[in-house]
């Protein structure tokens, strides 16, 4: 029998293989603002999963549109963002713990660097390593959290995520109430 020739194959590392996952569950994500997925693995096995999404039973981004809100920050720049949704990271984390999954010594893999929120949540959920395909523009106090806590934080791309209207409206005053963007709510 003739030996067959093989193929010239690149196997993915485990961090690609998990980034690839990590996409196909944003793909879940019911917010056109970014469709984040994340993966959260122990022992190169996945023990759980979220995407961006509004919190169960409440309408999504896709339905009624954006919840926008302006954040002025430190520095007085000002910065948009859409708090209708819960982050892949949170949504990861809260459906372990629903289930009963212990995240000590686990890694998260997610697309972009994790808010500052999300990464208090990381520390005290006692994951130990933190995989970013992308920056954000607000992941400064994310990095100097995970040094000061010896979270591992391997970030794969300088790329940063960047929205259409992540900054301020040009000479229009910041609403009172949240702005929705989009779909019309159903009043």
């Amino acid at each position: 029998m003739p030996e067959q020739k093989k193929e010239d194959y690149c196997r993915p590392s485990w961090d690609d293989y998990f980034m690839e996952i990590v996409s196909v569950v944003g793909k879940r994500g019911t917010c056109g603002r970014g469709r984040s997925g994340c993966v959260i693995t122990k022992d190169k096995r996945i023990i759980s999963t979220g995407y961006v999404g509004s919190p169960i039973g409440l309408p999504h981004c896709d339905e009624v549109g954006h919840e926008m809100h302006t954040v002025i920050k430190a520095d007085g720049k000002e910065s948009r963002h859409c708090i209708r949704t819960s982050h892949a990271e949170e949504n990861a984390i809260i459906q372990a713990a629903r289930f009963g999954v212990k995240l000590t010594g686990s890694t998260l893999y997610c697309k972009m660097t994790p808010c500052y929120t999300c990464a208090k949540m990381i520390i005290n959920a006692g994951i130990v390593r933190v995989v970013a395909s992308q920056d954000y523009h607000g992941g400064a106090r994310t990095k100097e959290i995970f040094a000061a806590a010896g979270i591992q934080f391997n970030l794969l791309s300088d790329k940063m995520t960047t929205y259409a209207d992540m900054g301020p409206k040009e000479s229009v005053p910041a609403p009172e109430e949240p702005e929705l963007i989009g779909l019309e709510p159903p009043f």
